[in-house]
């Protein structure tokens, strides 16, 4: 269940107790830097929040470089497929995701039936993202966003954005500002939403009257399967499958993107080949070659369609997205749902 705490409340508290706020002060204080204090006046003039408030959030707010390390990404060449995939494609997940559909059989047939996302591919983001709920995260979120938002160049802007978010969030639905935790890139809750996506793609799945991410298995399953409608999810349509290719011309479409760009018939002409199962394809349907690496082995070769690209909305990795596709084809099986329809292999 959500906290109802007020942030306004849990603010006015903490500046009324001076010695204890003194006595838990962390190492670096973002509150007396320009580029906070700049984001402070923007949030008063732009949201209504009064200055002193923030001041105090970010006098407590502290720097978290084991952050700015998990965000760096690897070298080139060392990313593992095999490694990252056996993260989440193996029986603990797998069994896991089989008790979450059964516990929650009827909210994914509702959810599958409104949004048309297929109840596995619901199931499969909820296990990758916390294993079913389990694990949510253990970094203060206003720690983390306010990390990145002004210690990770990178991104600093996008992470702007998302700080900006989250202290809406806080104040919209009476969140503890500095209670609630998350991963390492200020996500949240069961589907490990980022502030903005809360505030604009969850819903109150459940009826009771809030959009509670954090205690509602129910609101999660709904939250996601909007999310991926409202980032172009295909009723009925494939997502992804793998194929076998022939010759070289087919490098020239594996260029590390995840928009589907290409017509199926012309990366068949390629030599690509489909040999997987699931809804057919058209010649005409828009594609991308993805090629997950593994230093010193063969890299595994897929085809990602319009859904696929949806799943990349939520996280823009492409290791990623095929974890969902086959800890979803895994669940699937397990759970004992009825096959995809057959695709003719090219």
């Amino acid at each position: 269940m959500m906290k109802r705490r007020t942030f306004l409340g849990l603010l006015g508290a903490l500046a009324a107790q001076p010695a204890m706020a003194a006595k838990q002060a962390p190492v670096r204080s973002y509150a007396g830097r320009e580029d906070v204090r700049a984001f402070i006046a923007e949030m008063v003039e732009r949201h209504g929040f009064a200055p002193g408030e923030l001041q105090s959030a970010f006098s407590r707010a502290q720097f978290q470089p084991s952050i700015v390390k998990a965000m760096t990404p690897p070298p080139a060449g060392q990313r593992s497929w095999t490694v990252y995939r056996s993260r989440f494609i193996n029986p603990p997940r797998i069994d896991g995701g089989v008790a979450f559909w059964a516990r929650h059989e009827d909210a994914l047939r509702r959810a599958a039936g409104t949004f048309g996302v297929p109840e596995d591919y619901i199931v499969a983001i909820i296990g990758v993202e916390t294993v079913y709920g389990r694990h949510t995260g253990g970094y203060r979120v206003l720690d983390a966003l306010a990390t990145l938002a002004f210690d990770y160049p990178r991104r600093a802007e996008f992470f702007r954005g998302e700080l900006e978010s989250f202290l809406l969030l806080a104040r919209e639905n009476d969140v503890d500002v500095l209670g609630l935790k998350g991963s390492y890139a200020g996500a949240v809750g069961i589907p490990q939403f980022m502030p903005s996506s809360w505030r604009r793609y969850a819903v109150d799945f459940d009826g009771d009257g809030r959009r509670d991410l954090l205690g509602s298995p129910t609101d999660a399953v709904g939250s996601v399967a909007n999310f991926l409608r409202e980032h172009g999810w295909v009723s009925d349509g494939p997502v992804a499958y793998p194929v076998r290719v022939e010759g070289d011309a087919w490098r020239g479409y594996a260029d590390g993107g995840v928009e589907p760009v290409h017509p199926v018939a012309t990366l068949a002409s390629a030599g690509v080949a489909v040999e997987s199962l699931g809804p057919p394809v058209a010649d005409d349907a828009r594609a991308v070659l993805v090629e997950l690496e593994t230093p010193n082995a063969p890299s595994d070769l897929w085809l990602g369609f319009q859904n696929f690209y949806a799943i990349t909305r939520y996280n823009r990795s492409s290791f990623y997205a095929i974890s969902v596709v086959e800890l979803a084809n895994a669940v699937r099986a397990a759970y004992g749902a009825p096959p995809r329809t057959a695709v003719t292999a090219r």
